[in-house]
């Protein structure tokens, strides 16, 4: 009878069992992680969605343009007329 030994040996099992699926998953790892790298710099960041989950969009505060034209102050006294006074409003 012939003795049925491994063709394997010890450190076979470890370099098969452990080392290539460890490398396997880490180098898939790192192709996602290279793709969200790039699709992050190329894409993402210009997306205002992306923009304001991640806090990248800076709300610029409102400036007022000065009233210089004609139209501007025929508009604003417009608005003053319709505007009603604090003492002409009348309480039930």
């Amino acid at each position: 009878m012939m003795n049925m030994e491994s063709p394997l040996s010890y450190s076979d099992f470890i370099v098969i069992f452990l080392l290539r699926p460890l490398l396997a998953i880490a180098f898939v790892l790192s192709l996602i992680a290279l793709g969200w790298l790039l699709a992050w710099k190329l894409v993402l960041v210009h997306v205002p969605l992306v923009q304001e989950i991640f806090g990248l969009k800076k709300k610029k505060p409102l400036l007022y343009k000065p009233q210089t034209g004609r139209l501007s102050k025929l508009y604003s006294a417009i608005n003053a007329q319709n505007l009603p006074s604090p003492s002409n409003s009348t309480s039930t």
